[in-house]
């Protein structure tokens, strides 16, 4: 289906980077951000609890949050930004 304008509506703009930077605050939820990355609910999580999700992940209380920031970063750069603390632990070789 084409609108007005001629342009086929995208069923992924809801998780754009132009969309994400326009609708969300400072974090999103592991669902939202999980859609964006193109993969299940549970997928986020189980990544998230093993600290590998692509991107920073906050625990607030019980809640697990995304940082918009670094969510954007990752999406436009194809770059992970892993939220676990492995990276800073090795010894550079």
């Amino acid at each position: 289906m084409r609108s007005q304008n001629n342009v086929i509506p995208d069923a992924d703009a809801q998780d754009s980077p132009a969309r994400i930077r326009a609708t969300w605050g400072g974090t999103g939820s592991i669902e939202d951000a999980s859609r964006a990355f193109g993969f299940s609910r549970a997928k986020g999580y189980d990544l998230a609890r093993r600290g590998e999700f692509p991107c920073r992940v906050l625990r607030i209380g019980r809640s697990t949050r995304v940082v918009t920031a670094s969510l954007l970063r990752v999406l436009e750069s194809g770059e992970p930004e892993y939220s676990g603390t492995h990276d800073t632990d090795l010894a550079p070789a």
